[in-house]
């Protein structure tokens, strides 16, 4: 048993070993630069109680995340549900319309919203052109701007694991409940709904992680004028060359994120829901 146990560590070594030097380590590094820079104490750490603008930062972020989220799961689950009652031939077409965007580079998605969205793009001159508006609208370089690229990009990462989950719920249930009198709402509201719960958590801590350290999408719709903490702590490093308070930010990004993961863990299987076992 022993030597089984042996070999088996022997064979995870040197996956051990990248995962130390090129994930654990820089981040271990990044936590030490947080506390000695500029030089050793809390400082840059107090900057989250004392700086208007770190907390400004901080609460755009979170509010931008929160609506992306909530927006790519109300999005994603109509998109979801549609493609579990389509028949197999529509199913393909449908998921192939949910997977080409992730196929398409980001920076491409971003640049081309620009183009619709701007003061003379497509969107605007149309409602114009039709009398819906006399000036154009301000939906790029903003906030508004920034939730419709990343809820474009997040919603495949909504579908697939709520399509996921709906697509193991027993069709059976759902006739025997409209046998015994439930009505189509009844049976979506309490029969379907609740047993497609485990993916819409599953997509709702996917769409929320991912969207905490989104860079390119806001830096090119916000414009420079909404900051979020990716672009935040690039301002630092790169342009400000304030090391500690760059360091500082992705450290609390990532302490957020693994209490974000521990919260739902307490809340749910993490393992069942991310289709593990267990």
């Amino acid at each position: 048993m022993r030597r089984a146990s042996f070999g088996w560590w022997l064979l995870i070594l040197p996956a051990f070993l990248l995962l130390l030097g090129f994930y654990v380590a820089p981040i271990v590094k990044v936590l030490l630069i947080s506390f000695t820079d500029p030089e050793p104490g809390l400082q840059n750490y107090e900057r989250l109680f004392t700086s208007a603008s770190v907390q400004r930062v901080i609460l755009t972020t979170l509010r931008i995340c929160l609506i992306t989220t909530v927006l790519a799961l109300l999005l994603g689950y109509a998109l979801a549900y549609a493609i579990t009652k389509a028949s197999p031939q529509a199913k393909r077409w449908w998921l192939l319309a949910v997977l080409v965007p992730l196929w398409i580079s980001v920076l491409v998605r971003a640049f081309a919203w620009v183009t619709l969205l701007r003061r003379q793009g497509l969107v605007n001159n149309t409602l114009m052109e039709i009398g819906i508006i006399q000036e154009p609208l301000q939906l790029v370089w903003n906030e508004l701007g920034i939730i419709i690229g990343m809820v474009h990009y997040m919603v495949p990462f909504a579908v697939l694991p709520m399509l996921a989950s709906m697509q193991e719920i027993d069709p059976r249930l759902l006739a025997a409940a409209r046998g015994l009198g439930a009505s189509r709402r009844e049976v979506f509201l309490r029969v379907f709904l609740p047993l497609s719960k485990p993916g819409v958590i599953a997509a709702a801590v996917l769409v929320f992680i991912f969207s905490l350290g989104f860079y390119i999408t806001p830096a090119i719709l916000g414009g420079g004028k909404t900051l979020m903490v990716a672009e935040w702590i690039s301002l630092q490093i790169l342009d400000l060359i304030r090391w500690g308070l760059g360091t500082m930010m992705a450290t609390m990004l990532v302490l957020t994120i693994l209490v974000t993961l521990a919260i739902f863990s307490r809340l749910v299987n993490l393992k069942r829901v991310f289709g593990m076992g267990g």
